[in-house]
């Protein structure tokens, strides 16, 4: 295992510590994070709401469960995140529900972007730090056998084809993205990140 993913591991968050931990800094008017703001805050008070509702109301598939169920090892999730972050909020919970369902094959851990900068810089999207990032690692092995993010294919389309019209990420986007996560009710995330332990468990990745 690379230094840095074990470097991670070793300082990461259970998704209880994870929601803790926002919920802690939130009651000191902070979000967490190197830079801290009003807008950021209040981000972070949205998201709580947010994955608060989604803990009620995702459901993860048999489908799913089956093939989760169904691994042949132990993996775990090292996730990068920050609780001002939409895309995290709309994801993590399903990711947890995910781990809940797989009769502990999976292992969600969680560590924040700004406190690992060197494991960021690993998993830069396009060039740049986007969040949240799934780093899948064989739990045996110590191995990273893929990553995952920022966002659903779907939801990743309609940001693109956004920034591609407008050349911005203005206040609609942001607003699309959230009722495009709404109306697909976790079943992107379920349906790709299965298909990617699949394709580790047939050894196609």
């Amino acid at each position: 295992m690379k230094s840095t993913v074990a470097k991670a591991l070793f300082n990461s968050h259970s998704y209880a510590e994870y929601r803790k931990l926002v919920t802690d800094l939130l009651y000191e008017g902070k979000s967490t994070g190197n830079e801290q703001s009003e807008s950021l805050t209040n981000y972070s008070k949205l998201n709580e709401a947010r994955m608060n509702r989604l803990e009620k109301t995702i459901v993860i598939s048999e489908d799913v469960i089956s093939k989760l169920q169904s691994l042949e090892q132990h993996y775990i999730w090292l996730v990068i995140s920050e609780g001002w972050c939409g895309d995290a909020a709309q994801i993590l919970p399903i990711l947890n529900k995910m781990a809940l369902a797989s009769d502990k094959k999976i292992d969600l851990r969680i560590v924040l972007r700004d406190e690992n900068e060197e494991l960021m810089n690993q998993y830069l999207t396009n060039g740049g730090r986007a969040i949240p990032k799934v780093i899948v690692i064989c739990k045996e092995a110590g191995i990273v056998r893929a990553d995952w993010g920022p966002r659903p294919k779907g939801a990743a389309e309609l940001m693109a084809n956004h920034k591609r019209e407008f050349g911005v990420i203005d206040e609609k986007i942001k607003t699309d993205l959230q009722l495009w996560y709404l109306a697909d009710k976790g079943l992107s995330v379920q349906k790709e990140l299965v298909e990617i332990m699949e394709n580790i468990k047939y050894n196609r990745l």
